[in-house]
């Protein structure tokens, strides 16, 4: 290369440059060696290179989420501080929505404590792309000079201010509250809007006062708009509105101003959103909360559901009913098999039934309104044309067609609803109004990965039977052929059928029993057709509208079965739908085995407990209330208590509560065992053979997702579903009872409670009495779940001690101070405010469906009933054992309840005292009309001839004194006189 000197304009002499010329720098390649580098690098190590090239994917989480989808998410994202005095900090806010994405982004800015005044015009104060509104402090309201006031900014890529209406303002000395209603231009199909409520409670108000304010305000904003996404942000202070309200979520789980948490936002949903620390403004005290919306919309949360539907019909109904009354049914009897002809006889009826009833698959979405039809459907794609043809005329045209045919709809659809009612079908009354009201939400059919799920718990439900097996295939079955069906030639069903005869006494007990046509007949015609086939595929429609033409050969395939203590096999087949105990499922022990049986076995079931309880003593094991005439889980409840609170009466004396839980209760029963049972109460030989049998050999297998296993037989435990089982479970454990004094065992099914009175300290007989049924179990091969079982102990002692604990299987039972027995929660203090709180939770939620159906423009009579089976039910559930000893602060919560439902209703609902009274007086009355109730021997009858009436019950404390009993014998008394 050649080089050359030359001095640079304006540098200093002597500089030395290298001067290139044009044709030198086109020859460097072809001079110089340079290093071509390769141009597949994989190429020199082909064991680095990838069979498939791996896509690229994206971040996930919240804030990630949010970022893509900034002003179209489920929940506004909000911004939440305590400004104290927003003019001083105006730069920074503006600063901070200017350099910072994620608050330039956020759609609402919720300030409190803003100290704004009417002199200060509100775009002096908006941020550049957000709209103010505000509700600055009234000095005559709140009694107050200076402080206060909230504001909410509204981002206008979110929701533009000529969307947004102000519904509320709320000032007086204890509350500032302004309530926003925003319909956003983007929502999930669950809301209609959003209302956002920006609180700000004062340090020195009455905290009651304030969330009885705030309450009424929110209630009727939830009552005009029942599907709006309701968020209450603002700076509560020291007041929780959780406590008012249980229903509510609070989602800022850190501290905002020093050791305390004083912001707050409330929600209707549980992680709805997620809150991050952000720096607090200027010198204010309280820091800034950036909260990210993690709801997610149910069409995301909950896939849709595909099934198949069978199109039934009149015309179906009577083809079927012609086929079945011209079958030869003796053809069938061939060959000379109970199995063979009951399996012959129920694939018959399945054949044809899926050769004359079509099926069609259908489609259902999570978020499908109940009352949308084709005209709304062609009334939405004219819509959407209209829109896409850039007509601003059409497009109008189209919208308000669209209102009317919605409107028009939902008219329709209310009035089919309320007609159901005037022609006395309940059923499908509730079916429209859970339709209405989501009252029941959409089930999520349960999904597994792995296809050996099915197989694994199957032998996980059958770990209690050593002598499981493999089932055998079944045989092959020849059929008959349908015979030609005429609609012209159906056979009426006679309206009436011959009743059963009286059963007889003495030598005929001996004899196998048999059933009658008419039981039969009357049996298929009770079917609910909702309840899911089992594995014949036999529909319970089918058996309900053929039932004339199918009870004769049921009959018959009934009684040889009694006669011969024969169960068919197709008829004790089961197939295990499992069914989550909770949420999370962490193990197989996690599901609960719930056995799918034919429809026809459990009618059979049914007449075969009409059998048996007959036979039974009336006086057998009073302390089992389930499954008894007149016995409910409240005569459990109330004994439980009445034995506890009347041993505390006495001086020095306490009391321990054992709550045990079984392992599979139902599956551990041993067949054996039973049948021995059976024949000492008396029940007939030949019908303890059946049972034997009914339990043995039982072929199950387990279906999940689309997933079957294969079939094991079991010879233990009774199926969980079927009719007999929890007959023959109470029948199983009806030896189950105290053996020292004082004790009691109460038994409501496999629910059962030791309540262990203790005097002087000596435990002695309650510590026997768990030996004593720890030792029971064993023989009868119940499994206690040491880990289920809870103990409390009820101490109103001034000088406690610690008892010891109790020892089960060598496992030390878990002492709580709160359990929840039959649906209430008890404390170890044997108070009532725990279970208060939790039932006016359920009830506050439920008001959702009445606000609902106000809204769909039902009539009150008919929102009245949906109260008194959905919310007056809860309220008063187990009514007697506990209301009576609430405090005044609960009564309060709850009447609020029932005030609350009076507005929304707008007619006059029964008082909870009201309530009260009447359930203990027919409780009581039904007490003293049975003689076989244990708790009859409280009401003692007065011995004046004078007064009618009954003894009162001594007490000397008011816990006594306010409890079921004590309070019913003087609603007797008083209403004697």
């Amino acid at each position: 290369m050649t080089t050359a000197q030359s001095n640079k304009t304006g540098s200093t002499s002597g500089a030395k440059w290298i001067a290139y010329s044009k044709q030198t720098l086109l020859n460097i390649k072809k001079v110089c060696r340079i290093h071509r580098p390769c141009p597949d690098p994989l190429s020199l190590f082909p064991e680095l290179r990838r069979t498939h090239s791996r896509k690229r994917g994206r971040r996930a989480g919240t804030l990630v989420r949010l970022r893509r989808r900034a002003h179209r998410a489920p929940l506004p994202s909000l911004l939440l501080a305590n400004v104290q005095s927003l003019e001083n900090k105006l730069c920074e806010l503006r600063a901070r929505v200017f350099f910072q994405p994620d608050i330039r982004r956020c759609n609402v800015i919720c300030l409190t404590e803003t100290w704004l005044s009417a002199g200060t015009p509100s775009h002096a104060i908006a941020p550049m792309g957000f709209s103010v509104h505000r509700a600055d402090r009234d000095t005559e309201l709140s009694r107050k000079k200076t402080g206060g006031g909230v504001c909410l900014m509204v981002n206008r890529a979110w929701c533009h201010e000529r969307n947004i209406s102000t519904v509320d303002t709320v000032c007086s000395p204890n509350l500032e509250c302004l309530l926003l209603q925003c319909r956003p231009v983007w929502l999930p199909r669950e809301f209609t809007s959003v209302t956002i409520a920006a609180v700000y409670i004062p340090p020195q108000a009455n905290k009651d006062a304030a969330l009885e304010e705030l309450h009424v305000s929110i209630s009727r904003q939830e009552t005009a708009q029942p599907d709006t996404a309701l968020v209450i942000a603002g700076d509560f202070n020291h007041a929780h509105y959780t406590r008012l309200m249980p229903k509510l979520h609070q989602h800022i789980p850190f501290k905002t101003q020093g050791k305390n948490t004083l912001d707050h936002c409330y929600t209707l949903f549980r992680n709805g959103y997620r809150a991050l620390p952000r720096p607090a403004f200027g010198k204010s005290d309280h820091c800034s909360i950036l909260l990210l919306p993690a709801y997610r919309q149910r069409l995301k949360r909950e896939p849709p559901v595909y099934r198949d539907v069978r199109r039934w019909s009149d015309q179906s109904e009577a083809i079927l009913q012609d086929c079945f009354a011209r079958t030869d049914w003796e053809a069938f009897k061939s060959t000379g098999n109970l199995d063979d002809y009951t399996n012959n006889v129920t694939t018959y009826i399945r054949e044809c039934t899926e050769a004359i009833v079509p099926v069609r698959n259908i489609k259902m979405m999570p978020n499908q309104k109940p009352w949308i039809n084709g005209d709304v459907r062609a009334a939405l794609h004219t819509q959407s044309v209209a829109h896409k043809s850039g007509s601003a005329e059409d497009y109008n045209n189209a919208r308000y067609a669209l209102r009317a045919a919605i409107k028009q709809a939902k008219k329709d659809y209310s009035q089919r609803t309320e007609s159901k009612l005037i022609t006395n079908n309940p059923r499908h009354l509730w079916q429209g109004l859970q339709a209405i009201t989501d009252y029941r939400g959409s089930t999520q059919q349960t999904q597994h990965t792995s296809s050996t799920f099915p197989d694994d718990f199957n032998s996980f439900t059958a770990r209690f039977d050593p002598s499981a097996r493999p089932a055998r295939p079944p045989a092959s079955i020849h059929l008959c052929k349908p015979p030609p069906t005429d609609i012209g030639r159906v056979e009426q069903t006679p309206s009436g059928i011959p009743p059963r005869p009286h059963s007889t006494s003495g030598a005929d007990q001996d004899r196998p029993l048999s059933i009658m046509k008419g039981e039969v007949y009357r049996s298929f015609k009770r079917i609910n057709t909702r309840k899911a086939a089992g594995p014949d595929g036999i529909p319970g429609r089918v058996l309900k509208a053929c039932a004339y033409q199918l009870a004769e050969v049921f009959t018959d395939i009934f009684n040889q079965s009694l006669s011969l203590s024969s169960v068919p096999t197709c008829l004790k087949t089961s197939t295990i739908i499992p069914i989550p105990k909770q949420q999370k499922v962490t193990g197989l022990n996690d599901w609960r085995p719930i056995a799918l049986t034919p429809i026809v076995s459990k009618c059979f079931e049914s007449l075969v407990k009409g059998l048996i309880c007959p036979m039974l003593p009336p006086t057998l094991d009073p302390l089992q209330f389930a499954y008894r005439t007149n016995r409910s889980t409240e005569d459990a409840i109330a004994h439980v208590l009445h034995t506890a609170l009347s041993h505390l009466e006495g001086s020095g004396t306490y009391v321990r509560m054992l709550f045990v839980d079984y392992s599979s209760a139902f599956n551990t029963i041993a067949p054996s065992r039973l049948d021995g049972k059976l024949r000492d109460l008396g029940v007939n030989p030949s019908l303890c053979n059946w049972i034997l049998d009914f339990l043995t050999d039982r072929p199950q297998a387990v279906r999940v997702a689309g997933h079957t296993s294969s079939t094991l037989c079991l010879s233990m435990g009774a199926p969980q579903g079927c009719v007999l089982s929890p007959l023959l479970y109470s029948l199983y454990t009806y030896d189950c009872v105290a053996t020292r004094t004082p004790n009691h065992i109460v038994k409501f099914a496999d629910d059962t409670a030791v309540v262990g009175p203790v005097s002087g300290g000596d435990e002695s007989a309650y510590r026997e009495e768990v030996a004593s049924l720890e030792l029971w179990c064993a023989e009868n091969h119940l499994s206690l779940n040491v880990k289920k079982t809870k103990e409390i102990v009820v101490d109103f002692r001034k000088k406690k001690t610690e008892p010891q604990p109790i020892y089960i299987n060598g496992t030390a039972v878990e002492r709580v101070d709160t359990f929840k027995y039959l649906g209430v929660n008890i404390t170890k203090d044997l108070t009532w405010d725990c279970h208060a709180t939790a039932v006016i939770k359920k009830a506050q939620q439920r008001l959702y469906g009445l606000r609902r159906l106000k809204k769909f423009g039902l009539r009150p009579n008919t929102i009245r009933d949906f109260y008194r089976g959905t919310i007056e039910s809860l309220l008063t559930g187990s009514f007697t054992a506990w209301y009576g000893s609430c405090t005044d602060k609960d009564r309060k919560a709850l009447r609020r309840v029932v005030r609350t439902a009076k507005n929304i209703t707008g007619c006059e609902l029964p008082s909870l005292e009201d309530l009260y009274t009447q359930r203990c007086l027919n409780i009581a009355r039904r007490i003293i009309e049975d003689p076989t109730r244990p708790h009859k021997r409280l009401f003692s009858p007065l011995k004046s001839r004078r007064v009618k009436g009954y003894k009162i019950l001594s007490a000397r404390t008011s816990r006594l004194r306010n409890s079921f009993f004590p309070q019913a014998i003087r609603l007797l008394n008083d209403s004697a006189t």
